[in-house]
């Protein structure tokens, strides 16, 4: 509520402690106890309205309606009227706002019940926030033909108060040009089970709404966005399925957070803008912090798990649909479930932490390098084995501290400068006990530093563990077809001393700008080139000295192709187990052209 001497809205004990806990420096409260122009403006022009109420039994649920530029309007400086058609069936919050505005007479007249809304346009990425009470409502029937085993539609009418508005920065919002679509509901499921269909919108939906109060006092409806699937379904039993969700970096107000801290129920609508669905849900939530959010959620400071205690999919329950456009530059890398990923191994923290320390570098192309490290204490990690890879912590190095947008990289907001590289040294061979070697191409923040820093200045990080288990079975007498796309070639680097390559058959795409590291390969492993089909892409190169080497690697036994690797390149005779490394859309192709073999690949999405 505002202040009646300032005319400022404080920030309620829920969000003291979340700010408390999560030391945010002292700041006011920006929301203002109005409509105020922006919102309002928004409002005329958006094409969504996500709304929030609760139940009989006290339970938040959530929605979103809309289709088009002028469903929504404001009527006076603190009153807007929404017309729209909607599921009348089994949108939840239409029974709560319309049908009992309809079946209570007290409804108008001083038990007002409170709502929140979030104004969006998806295509400009604009938002703004907005709470209070509904006024009035009613539903006008759609005069349509009875069709049997469909819910019923219509068009919504709702004016409500508004007692408090706040804009929102633009982050996380995925594009979408929004298109009107009149509902046609089919309820598939009314379980806290989700059924395949929920689970399937769970796994890919790339943006969620949430509605949350303080009490009966306000509420709050907001938006969640990320990469598809950033939403994890943590497990689906017929007691309440549970998934859990990062918390990215906001403007730090923890509105929504704060209410959960006063009262853990949380109403969510996933909707699918592909095909007009919903996922409604109602559930209990945990603020999961640090160490907690990790637990659950590798790479996470803060998250939410949430265990569904009812929800309902419905087909055709939206009254719109969306076109995908660009997705939002500031979203991360989906953060699996620990459950779901090959977590590295991780010292005990006895006070004395492992680190490694850069000892030599060997510049492979302009932008492929070979980096040499010591472990500090190698008895604490234990012994590692070609194949896996060692995960180092970045953060003390590159970490710049809070910042709200930074659009010049807007990734490094939500960066935990964590990375795992592929080892590509054999235990022992040529290196010291406690030395192991990565080969990475610059990309991002960590590589380019590690590009830039000199051997001699002592760079030493802290090395969380080793991890992932990709080795090459070594069986007799049987043919290894590996496909490797450009760095790709790693893992098998350090396998190389362990592998008959008489056995071995690689076929390798990489570029002609890249052939520093075949030139390099081929000059430390000699006898691989007779085992190796290369595919050469790219420009004929103009740098003098990548001529001189794509000139070296053709003097060598290798098969070379100056073309892209092809579906007929492919011998499926040679084996049934197959093995690749390489990027996401040559592994696509790969799994097509050797469809019903086994193929064992390094997962780089982690």
């Amino acid at each position: 509520m505002a202040s009646i001497l300032t005319g400022k809205i404080p920030f309620h004990h829920g969000e003291k402690k979340m700010h408390n806990l999560l030391r945010v420096p002292s700041q006011d409260n920006p929301t203002v106890p109005s409509l105020g122009f922006g919102a309002a403006y928004l409002l005329r022009t958006a094409p969504l309205l996500a709304i929030g109420s609760l139940d009989q039994e006290g339970r938040p649920w959530s929605t979103v309606w809309g289709g088009e530029a002028g469903f929504a309007n404001p009527i006076t400086q603190s009153t807007i009227e929404v017309n729209t058609p909607v599921d009348t069936s089994y949108d939840p919050v239409v029974r709560i706002l319309l049908h009992d505005f309809a079946n209570d007479p007290t409804a108008t007249s001083g038990n007002q019940k409170i709502w929140s809304g979030l104004i969006v346009d998806l295509e400009t990425r604009r938002r703004a926030k907005l709470h209070g009470k509904g006024i009035s409502g009613s539903l006008d029937p759609a005069d349509q033909e009875e069709i049997p085993g469909l819910g019923h539609t219509g068009t919504a009418h709702l004016t409500v108060h508004i007692d408090a508005s706040l804009g929102n920065c633009p982050k996380y919002l995925n594009k979408k040009r929004i298109i009107p679509t009149l509902p046609a509901p089919k309820l598939i499921s009314n379980s806290p089970q989700l059924s395949s269909e929920g689970v399937s919108l769970l796994d890919r939906a790339d943006c969620l709404f949430v509605s949350s109060s303080h009490g009966s006092i306000d509420m709050d409806t907001n938006i969640r966005g990320g990469p598809p699937g950033f939403v994890r379904l943590v497990s689906n039993e017929p007691s309440g399925a549970v998934f859990a969700y990062p918390e990215y970096s906001g403007n730090r107000l923890y509105q929504t957070l704060g209410n959960l801290q006063a009262n853990p129920l949380a109403g969510y609508v996933f909707p699918d803008f592909d095909n007009g669905a919903a996922l409604y849900i109602t559930g209990q939530t945990q603020i999961l912090i640090g160490k907690d959010a990790a637990r659950v959620l590798p790479r996470s400071n803060l998250a939410v798990l949430v265990t569904i205690t009812a929800a309902r999919y419905v087909e055709k329950s939206l009254s719109f649909r969306g076109i995908a456009g660009e997705p939002s530059p500031y979203n991360p890398p989906v953060r699996y479930l620990a459950a779901e990923r090959d977590i590295p191994t991780v010292p005990k923290d006895d006070g004395s932490a492992v680190t490694a320390t850069l000892i030599k570098k060997d510049i492979l192309t302009p932008a492929i390098c070979r980096f040499r490290f010591r472990i500090s204490d190698p008895a604490k990690l234990g012994k590692w084995v070609p194949g896996q890879y060692a995960t180092f912590s970045f953060h003390d190095e590159l970490d710049m501290g809070y910042r709200h947008m930074q659009d010049d990289d807007p990734t490094s907001l939500n960066d935990d400068y964590i990375r795992t590289f592929t080892i590509s040294s054999y235990p022992g061979q040529g290196l010291g006990a406690a030395e192991f070697e990565i080969t990475a191409r610059k990309h991002g923040n960590v590589t380019n530093y590690l590009f830039r820093t000199n051997e001699r200045a002592g760079l030493e990080v802290p090395l969380k563990g080793f991890g992932g288990n990709f080795q090459i079975q070594k069986g007799r007498d049987h043919i290894v077809p590996f496909i490797a796309g450009g760095i790709g070639i790693t893992p098998i680097l350090a396998q190389l001393p362990a592998l008959d390559t008489i056995r071995l058959r690689l076929l390798w795409s990489v570029s002609v700008h890249d052939m520093g590291l075949v030139l390099d390969t081929f000059q430390r492993f000699p006898r691989l080139s007779g085992s190796t089909t290369l595919f050469v892409t790219g420009a004929d190169p103009q740098d003098k000295n990548v001529v001189e080497q794509y000139q070296a690697v053709c003097l060598s036994e290798a098969r070379i192709y100056r073309r892209r690797m092809d579906a007929k390149d492919l011998d499926s005779s040679l084996a049934d187990m197959w093995y690749f490394c390489g990027s996401p859309s040559l592994k696509g192709s790969v799994l097509t052209w050797l469809t019903g073999k086994n193929v064992v690949f390094e997962d780089f999405n982690y």
